[in-house]
């Protein structure tokens, strides 16, 4: 899935923070896995927006999920607040897993 985004430059730096975070029950970063679906930058308001999904509305990490990606956000854009916002609309599935991601878990 691709993310959209009103900079794609600065989209790019903020997907690379959040490979780091990594869902802790499958081991896979939320990148390859498909749950990112937008980061948008508002450089006036001094603010980062991330639309992201969870696996399941009822996932035990989400709450884990949701903070580390929002600290990664700040690591990578100090001078930006990040609001992270979290949407099951269109809900994930496992065709949103990235090729390096279906590698990763063996899928292919």
């Amino acid at each position: 899935m691709n993310v959209i985004s009103n900079n794609n430059i600065q989209c790019t730096i903020a997907l690379a923070g959040l490979q780091n975070v990594i869902d802790p029950e499958i081991g896979l970063n939320i990148v390859d896995l498909g749950l990112v679906y937008q980061i948008d930058f508002d450089e006036e308001g001094k603010k980062v927006f991330c639309s992201m999904t969870l696996t399941t509305q009822f996932c035990p990490m989400g709450e884990s999920i949701t903070s580390a990606a929002k600290e990664s956000l700040k690591l990578s854009f100090p001078e930006l607040e990040p609001t992270i916002e979290l949407t099951f609309d269109p809900p994930w599935n496992h065709e949103m897993i990235s090729d390096e991601g279906r590698e990763f878990l063996n899928e292919r």
